[in-house]
């Protein structure tokens, strides 16, 4: 292959791709066969569309792969729907091949299975006479696809083959029992060959991304829009980190813990985890460079296992920090809420902070840590919803000085976040304003049962408390409460949080949609501190400047409830 060109695109055929003694390698660390029936079904439904109208195409996306010689390619990203495509070809094998044996067109099903065979799965060397398949999987499958599938050979007892095994397995099974639904096709071997040689193999087209080296392959990745492009990214990383050891024995290690470490951290969100474990020594680093920064510092085998080590002593931690019931809080319970808190938060920026603190600081420090950054995210993000691209510079600053030694306790932290700390002033004007949608519904309650404390009522945990949300202006009012709110404030007024309350089940069933008079009852007999409150603050009309007052004396309380220990 010429090297004057990293990137070459093309818009090709599934016969095109497979065709002239091409052949495609899955590296052998590369993630398992995965496909489900949901997939295959897609699958099978397009090539069904594609028979009835036979002047249209199908476009199975981006193809990526790296040749190595002009017929010799390593797959990228792609496998899954090379793998399916071919199961399926021997699926309409392995059928002629069965009709050929019951006598049906029986000399002409036999060459048409042998010539589907010699173009779409392998075909023998015609120097050393051994058949070569077109396709080689990863570690995992390979043996089992070239052992069984390939051979079609019949599998007399799938426990304790691997889950990806059992689904290749699966799709081959898939597929048979689709082709003898096909009715059309059923006995009809010319019918079952067209299947495959026209409408799969000239009808599927792919945009085949031709790549030199890793480095491009990362590359396109950045700019290609792809479904599973976290994981393409994971394998291409790992596909890296594997090719810089040598030996059997460091292999075999090298795969052992990096099984472990995934099953910690997650497939999904390893890039994740890896960008904010580098976060805690260098500023900026975008998901786009993370692949060039690992080429550049890891070179050879020691440096391989020196950056597991470090991932490894962080990965506990890691999903510790997005789980709750991680086992890490069972001796340290006041870190327990909290964790809940930033998982209703969805924040993610303070997490090499996170790391440093954890590692740095005794436990009651570290809660004093996990506190603080519950607070600025509630007051900057949920609350300001303020540019959060500001954060993860602050929050590598933070790490950094105390992996240093230069913020030695939370108070020295603090100062060093001072900046996205929204003051009491800018915080109470942003929560008077505060709304919250339907799908926020599980926030609104935890803001709430914090509110509640805050007004003499009882420590509510919002996890396990029994109250449910009211509107006290209803979701869908009457036209009395039109007649009151306006019809062009009504729908705006409906989710701000003067308008929500806690109340319990029952009595929220028994006043559904009633008028305000019924519901002051309700509320004055309420459990509740601050739902208590309402019929003394609108002892007549709830109306929306009685919400937006009720709104700035939870604005006021907020301030309270969401405040540093340090400021």
């Amino acid at each position: 292959m010429g090297t004057t060109n990293a990137l070459n695109t093309a818009t090709i055929n599934f016969l095109e791709l497979i065709g002239n003694g091409k052949t495609y390698t899955v590296p052998p660390y590369q993630h398992d066969y995965a496909w489900t029936e949901a997939d295959w079904d897609d699958l099978w439904n397009d090539i069904l569309e594609l028979r009835r109208n036979p002047d249209s195409r199908h476009y199975m996306g981006a193809l990526v792969v790296q040749g190595e010689t002009d017929r010799e390619f390593v797959v990228i990203d792609g496998q899954q729907r090379l793998a399916t495509i071919s199961i399926l070809a021997l699926a309409v094998i392995d059928r002629l091949q069965r009709m050929a044996e019951q006598g049906i067109d029986a000399a002409q099903n036999r060459e048409r299975a042998t010539e589907l065979r010699n173009r779409f799965i392998g075909e023998k060397d015609p120097a050393s006479l051994i058949e070569r398949s077109r396709l080689a999987l990863n570690k995992t499958d390979d043996g089992f696809y070239q052992d069984y599938l390939v051979q079609i050979r019949a599998l007399l007892n799938p426990r304790g083959l691997p889950r990806s095994n059992k689904l290749l397995h699966k799709c081959f099974a898939y597929f048979s029992a689709a082709l003898e639904q096909l009715t059309d096709a059923q006995d009809d071997g010319v019918a079952l060959a067209s299947l495959l040689s026209e409408t799969v193999a000239r009808k599927l087209l792919f945009i085949l991304v031709t790549v030199e080296d890793e480095m491009n392959a990362y590359t396109v990745f950045e700019t290609l829009n792809a479904r599973g492009l976290e994981l393409t990214t994971t394998d291409l990383l790992k596909n890296y980190l594997f090719s810089k050891v040598n030996t059997a024995a460091d292999l075999r290690a090298l795969q052992r813990r990096w099984q472990t470490l995934i099953a910690t951290v997650t497939q999904e969100r390893f890039t994740e985890f890896l960008r904010y474990h580098l976060l805690c020594e260098q500023p900026k680093i975008r998901k786009e460079r993370l692949f060039k920064l690992i080429r550049e510092r890891v070179a050879n085998t020691q440096d391989v296992f020196a950056l597991l080590d470090a991932l490894e002593g962080r990965g506990e931690m890691f999903a510790s920090f997005f789980d709750p019931n991680h086992g890490d809080w069972i001796d340290l319970r006041e870190a327990k809420p909290l964790i809940r808190e930033l998982v209703l938060f969805r924040t993610r920026q303070m997490t090499p902070l996170l790391f440093a603190a954890r590692e740095r600081f005794s436990d009651r420090d570290f809660v004093r840590v996990l506190k603080l950054v519950n607070v600025l995210s509630f007051r900057y993000t949920i609350v300001g919803s303020l540019n959060p691209n500001q954060l993860e510079p602050v929050y590598h600053g933070a790490a950094k000085a105390i992996l240093d030694g230069k913020a030695a306790t939370p108070a020295n932290v603090f100062d060093r976040l001072r900046g996205i700390y929204v003051t009491d002033a800018q915080f109470m004007e942003n929560f008077a304003a505060l709304s919250m949608g339907m799908r926020r519904r599980k926030l609104a309650k935890y803001i709430l049962c914090k509110l509640e404390k805050e007004a003499g009522g009882a420590d509510r945990d919002p996890e396990t408390d029994p109250g449910s949300l009211e509107h006290i202006l209803p979701a869908n009012p009457t036209e009395d409460w039109i007649d009151v709110f306006g019809s062009d404030q009504w729908e705006a007024a409906t989710n701000r949080i003067g308008n929500l309350t806690l109340l319990e089940p029952a009595k929220n069933r028994d006043i559904n949609h009633a008028s305000f008079a019924e519901k002051r009852s309700a509320y004055a007999t309420s459990e509740y501190a601050l739902t208590q409150r309402i019929p003394e603050r609108a002892p007549e009309d709830w109306t929306f400047a009685l919400l937006e007052e009720r709104q700035r004396r939870l604005a006021q309380s907020a301030v309270q409830a969401w405040r540093s220990d340090f400021a």
